[in-house]
């Protein structure tokens, strides 16, 4: 979904109604578990969270200036999507992830690099993603992010 949504109460209120309360739940469900220091804001047109410059001056390479991305969530046309950049590039943590979800859903796991799809909204692993949000402190971000993206 494309949008120029400012805050994530305006995010909302632009995807479809049948959406709103999963969507939330998604959203207060990653808020909540976050280890200390991950703020949240509007990125990319998508609710997201990540290293704000205060913390990490340098900012994110491919938009120099801008707070170090994480994780954001966004409502596309068939699915809810949830990207969690820790996954694409922690492989150990990914592996963990794919080991783990079919203990939570029956769904099989529709993902992409960092992209977990879900197309069907009452099958979201709440407490897996829950999971998934303690394992990653902001200092390890900042050093998987140094070690695997950044651009020396």
């Amino acid at each position: 979904m494309q949008t120029t949504a400012l805050s994530a109460e305006e995010y909302l209120s632009q995807i479809p109604e049948e959406r709103q309360d999963i969507f939330k739940k998604l959203f207060d469900t990653i808020h909540t578990h976050l280890p200390e220091g991950f703020k949240f804001g509007m990125g990319y047109g998508m609710p997201g969270w990540g290293v704000q410059l205060e913390l990490y001056p340098a900012g994110y390479h491919c938009s120099p200036g801008t707070p170090l991305p994480f994780i954001s969530i966004a409502s596309q046309k068939n699915f809810i999507a949830l990207y969690h950049m820790g996954m694409y590039a922690q492989p150990e943590l990914l592996e963990w992830f794919t080991n783990e979800y079919p203990k939570y859903s029956k769904r099989k796991l529709d993902m992409g690099k960092s992209c977990v799809r879900f197309k069907k909204m009452d099958d979201i692993p709440m407490e897996l993603i829950a999971e998934l949000c303690k394992k990653v402190t902001v200092q390890d971000w900042i050093e998987y992010y140094e070690k695997n993206f950044k651009k020396k």
